[in-house]
């Protein structure tokens, strides 16, 4: 076999260039540690896939704190609280009165053309658009080679390879004996994105016989919405009238409020899954993010999970790498795992309280609705629920 065109030795390799991946590099090149980021998508494909964001305030200051984006404050929308929508009418829980926090409406688009562009001012090694990529001897020396765009093949070695990419990993089969831990959902999401003002300040999440349906926004003129359906539906076998149709049916009521309407200018079905392998690593191998663990989006935990996994992982790291701590990365996978488990639960909990499934008998939906009375009466279930959201700011 041919020597490869180049031959690069870093601290870090790592496999996955999305949000996760990028944050990971920015941190450790804060604590004075090399590393080589690959994707096989371009960079400006990933910053053209249009992809909401809510982020804890705890995502927030890891953003900001670390000089990774101050457009998150400038430009991503402050959410003081949400609305639970259901027998047609909204109840606001408020996150500043309850807990004094704030989540913030920011696409992962643009935490990703945030990271990107702190990444390649700092002078970072992304590599882009490339393929064919091979993960091999993590137990020892870890290398990773790929083929560029010119159909080059190139070779890195690293002293530890990071696994962020994502939801199709090829990382994480490297785990061997690892435990995977599933659960699948018989309906997803139909979502869209429409040309409209905005129909409510902040998100509503919505509960009615004809199932769930979530009314976010994006800008003064776009806002994405969503619905129940079947996981399995056509997005383009359905006309605006149809889907603003499903839309009205979810979120009619007597108290006033009004779904602004417009043109659907994009949509796709979203299917459910829940996630969960561990260990999260393997010799010299680490994972993080969907690589490791993907949740439904109910809860809007899958990206504050996968920075929550790099603030961690970026901090074992700098004591490996950094001090010489060789015993550092192994409290990897407890730590980040604990924090997984209970999103998990909290996205399984409004996953379940709020979507209507098949089969199930009126005494189960009028238990729902108890449950969401219960939620909204109350200050103790509010103070959870806003808890579970802003990812447990307590802790």
């Amino acid at each position: 076999m041919p020597a490869p065109a180049s031959d690069t030795r870093t601290q870090v390799v790592v496999v996955g260039g999305g949000p996760a991946g990028l944050l990971l590099s920015h941190l450790l090149h804060i604590s004075g540690i090399d590393s080589v980021v690959i994707d096989t998508r371009t960079a400006e494909l990933i910053k053209s896939t249009h992809r909401a964001g809510i982020l804890e305030p705890g995502s927030v200051r890891l953003l900001t704190d670390s000089g990774a984006s101050d457009r998150v404050l400038t430009d991503g929308h402050e959410h003081e609280g949400i609305a639970l929508r259901f027998a047609g009418r909204s109840h606001r829980i408020d996150f500043q009165e309850l807990l004094g926090e704030s989540c913030r409406l920011y696409p992962q688009t643009d935490v990703f053309a945030d990271l990107h562009r702190t990444r390649t001012r700092d002078g970072g090694d992304l590599r882009y658009g490339i393929s064919d990529t091979v993960v091999s001897n993590v137990l020892d020396a870890p290398v990773v080679e790929y083929v560029d765009a010119s159909g080059e093949r190139h070779r890195v070695r690293g002293d530890l390879v990071v696994g962020a990419d994502g939801s199709r990993s090829i990382c994480r089969s490297l785990v061997t004996g690892a435990s995977q831990h599933f659960r699948e959902y018989p309906f997803g999401w139909f979502g869209v994105m429409v040309e409209a003002p905005a129909s409510a300040p902040e998100l509503i999440y919505a509960r009615a016989p004809e199932g769930f349906a979530l009314i976010s926004q994006r800008t003064d003129t776009i806002q994405r919405m969503y619905f129940q359906c079947d996981p399995n539906e056509n997005p383009q076998s359905w006309s605006d009238d149809r889907i603003w149709e499903q839309l009205h049916s979810r979120l009619s009521g007597d108290d006033g409020f009004e779904l602004k309407e417009g043109p659907v200018i994009e949509r796709s079905v979203l299917p459910f899954r829940s996630f969960v392998q561990t260990p999260m690593r393997h010799g010299k191998l680490l994972l993080a993010g969907d690589a490791a663990h993907t949740v439904p989006p109910t809860g809007a935990k899958g990206l504050n999970l996968a920075l929550a996994d790099v603030r961690v992982l970026a901090e074992l790291i700098e004591c490996a790498i950094g001090r010489k701590d060789d015993t550092a990365l192994d409290s990897y996978t407890e730590r980040a795992l604990a924090r997984v488990w209970k999103a998990q639960h909290f996205s399984y909990w409004m996953t379940t309280m709020l979507h209507r499934q098949d089969g199930t008998s009126d005494f189960d939906n009028k238990r729902q609705l108890g449950e969401l009375q219960t939620l909204v009466s109350s200050e103790a279930g509010s103070t959870y629920l806003a808890e579970g959201y802003l990812g447990w700011p307590h802790h």
